[in-house]
């Protein structure tokens, strides 16, 4: 009888714990606790093996259906958020990143001035002024509004990455530097004037909080991949916007529309036909 009834009990207990995993309304645990995953630690280069190194700017628009992934959703669900979320609650709630000054120009990407948490509190929660008509006197009077830098709002990143050829491995290593999220600017009608960054990261800090969290798979919800896979993989569409020149000044100075992109993708050219043409068969 004790054994039937000690049997009993275990089935009783799988059965529940069963029961509990299936429920898929069941939010799936997040912060701290969860954030176990580590990352793939970057081959190590020698100086002295770097026999060819080029830097490279390149722009992310989000609205490319390729990029989708990082852009949706623009509200936090279940069990995903945008990248711009996961970037956000890194900077606020949990401490694990620090975003970088991008000067007054909003150019520099050198990562020299930390953001403090003041600072970054004035990024994400503006104050907003306008003027409206009084119901009861005529007159226009200003009313004050908070504005939040949301996931909606960030339409674009930027990355500096950098591509080294090892001659010990003899392979091209590409590794991103930094990553700042872009924003609209807009003029006094509400036309978009271009995208300024809000900030810069720098990327081998954010491979840590990349990997633990993922986004959506286009091809196998049974199979997430991770943010850090994401860029990692390189599954993304960009457009090279900058490399590094004797006069360090981005394609749109010089060439516009068309031009700049063809610019663009006659340096992408450049980039993969030195890596072919370092083999011979």
């Amino acid at each position: 009888m004790v054994k039937h009834a000690t049997a009993r009990v275990a089935v009783l207990v799988l059965c529940a714990a069963q029961a509990g995993a299936q429920n898929p309304n069941e939010p799936k645990p997040t912060g701290p606790d969860m954030k176990t995953k580590r990352v793939v630690p970057y081959p190590h280069i020698r100086e002295a093996d770097v026999l060819w190194h080029k830097r490279v700017w390149r722009t992310i628009d989000l609205r490319e259906k390729l990029n989708h992934v990082l852009y949706y959703p623009t509200e936090p669900i279940i069990d995903r958020k945008s990248l711009f979320q996961v970037i956000k609650d890194a900077l606020l709630l949990d401490g694990d990143l620090t975003a970088f000054d991008v000067g007054v120009v909003g150019e520099d990407d050198e990562f020299r001035k930390p953001l403090s948490v003041g600072e970054l509190n004035n990024i994400f929660l503006r104050v907003d002024t306008s003027w409206t008509e009084d119901i009861n006197t005529g007159e226009m009077v200003p009313v004050v509004q908070p504005v939040e830098l949301e996931s909606a709002d960030i339409r674009q990143y930027r990355i500096k990455e950098d591509w080294i050829f090892d001659k010990q491995r003899s392979e091209i290593d590409v590794r991103i530097i930094g990553i700042a999220p872009m924003r609209e600017m807009r003029s006094d009608d509400g036309e978009v004037r271009g995208y300024s960054p809000v900030f810069w990261l720098y990327y081998p800090e954010c491979r840590y909080v990349f990997a633990n969290h993922e986004c959506f798979n286009p091809h196998n919800d049974a199979q997430r991949i991770s943010f850090e896979s994401v860029f990692m993989k390189r599954m993304f569409g960009s457009t090279i916007t900058k490399v590094s020149n004797v006069y360090d000044r981005p394609i749109n100075s010089h060439l516009t529309g068309i031009d700049a992109l063809l610019e663009s993708e006659a340096i992408k050219q450049e980039l993969f036909e030195f890596e072919h043409d370092l083999w011979n068969w």
